[in-house]
Order: C-alpha cells, then sequence, then structure tokens
C-alpha cells in the first residue's frame, strides 16, 4: 500500500468575505506543485457561501463537477434549463462536455456548506447533463451509500468517468472494509467530522489521505463520523 496525507492545517484557503474555501488541491490563487490533484481527482474544494453571496454565471466544459451540500439552501440554475432549490443532503453533478454555465447562491439565513469536487472526465467533447439527487443524512446512519457511479441507476448519480463516490455516517466504534479494483484506481477518504482510522492512518476533521496500491482499505471509526469516500482513475 502507497498513500498520501492531505492535511487539514496544510489546505490552501482563500476569504472574499462572501465566500471561505480551503483548498486541497492547487486552485484559484493557492499554487501547490506538489498538491496538484490526485489521479482524476483534480478539485477538491471546502467551500462556506455567506448568506446573500454566490457565484454568477460562468462556464464549463469537459469537466465532471460535483457539489456535496452539507448545510444549508442555494439555488442552482443553467444554460440547460434546469432551476431549482439544492438543499442539505442532496448531490448533484454536472457533465460540462461541451460547454455549458451555471450559478449558484446563498438563498437562507444560514451559511452554505458544500464540497466541490472536479474529476476528469472519461469521454470529451460530450452533451451536457445535469442530475441531482438527495441523501438524507438519517439514511446513511452506519451505511455506505453510493452517491456518484459510472453505473447507470435510480439511486445516485451518474458520472462520465469510471469513479465512484460514497458517503458514510457511522457510529464511534463500527468498522468496514472497502474493496475496489486495485488496477488504476486510487481511494481518496475525507473525513467530514469525527476522527476516522484508515488502514491504521489517524484522520482528523477535514483531514484527508490517498491511497493506491492496495486491494482493500478498513475504516475504523474512532469517534462518530462522517466520511466521503472518492474512488478514481490515478493514471490516464
Amino acid at each position: 500500500m502507497q498513500y498520501l496525507l492531505f492535511p487539514a492545517a496544510e489546505r490552501g484557503t482563500k476569504d472574499l468575505g462572501w465566500l471561505q474555501s480551503r483548498f486541497t488541491f492547487s486552485f484559484s490563487s493557492y499554487y501547490n506543485p506538489a498538491r496538484n490533484g490526485f489521479g482524476l481527482l483534480k478539485v477538491f474544494n471546502d467551500d462556506v457561501v455567506q448568506p446573500g453571496g454566490g457565484f454568477g454565471l460562468h462556464p464549463h466544459q469537459n469537466m465532471e463537477i460535483i457539489s456535496v451540500l452539507l448545510a444549508g439552501r442555494m439555488n442552482h440554475k443553467d444554460t440547460l434549463g434546469y432551476s431549482g432549490e439544492v438543499a442539505a443532503g442532496s448531490v448533484q453533478i454536472m457533465s460540462a462536455g461541451t460547454g455549458l454555465r451555471h450559478e449558484e447562491h446563498n438563498i437562507g439565513d444560514e451559511p452554505v456548506h458544500f464540497l466541490q469536487i472536479w474529476i476528469e472526465p472519461k469521454l470529451q467533447q460530450i452533451q451536457p447533463r445535469y442530475q441531482r439527487r438527495q441523501f438524507p443524512r438519517n439514511q446513511r446512519h452506519n451505511r455506505l451509500v453510493t452517491i456518484v457511479s459510472n453505473e447507470e441507476g435510480q439511486q445516485h448519480c451518474w458520472i462520465n468517468q469510471n469513479a465512484r463516490l460514497s458517503l458514510g455516517w457511522f457510529d464511534t466504534g463500527k468498522e468496514l472494509t472497502y474493496s475496489f479494483n486495485p488496477l488504476n484506481k486510487g481511494l481518496f477518504v475525507f473525513v467530514i467530522s469525527g476522527n476516522v482510522e484508515v488502514n491504521g492512518i489517524a484522520l482528523a476533521p477535514r483531514d484527508a489521505v490517498g491511497i493506491w496500491n492496495t486491494e482493500q482499505v478498513n475504516l475504523h471509526i474512532r469517534e462518530t463520523a462522517e466520511f466521503l469516500i472518492i474512488e478514481t482513475p490515478i493514471n490516464h
């Protein structure tokens, strides 16, 4: 097994007043040559948008863009014609393909907290698409739930890449094993809250680890924890 640690304290930061961001990988004004992604996972931003703040209409192309909403309420509007509210527990994905534009704003009275994740696509220049699913927290209690997959299905979002994202919320003392095909695949584990031990590696809130050259990882929940697992190709 090989691994890389991504401690919370070593992330890049940006504060625009209405937006506070923490960057695991190089993004925007933050550049770290040793932190340019984990395989095809290129962006992992931990964002807080204050009430009244938001991202104006802006373009994307040939990228899989995932938002995992942890708290608050924001809108989504795009040039594909989709418009609606995204609430805590929601996961949305845009396969930007040949190009689309979208905007999002905090439409509530409390801060919006979400994870912004970009993964390089498998196929370029596809027809753009948007999808959203709801994953209530109480339905993830002591369960690892697939929220994004390259396999078609009604229970999760679809991604244009050989990748999978799973959310877990487990009680103290619980243990689980995550198995995957080690050929060209790695795991990125991010702790949202609580404390988790991943193959003996202790992770505190907002810490992450990237693991490869193994067929499985064992997770031990040291303190009630919510976490995200991203299975991603690590080579082109």
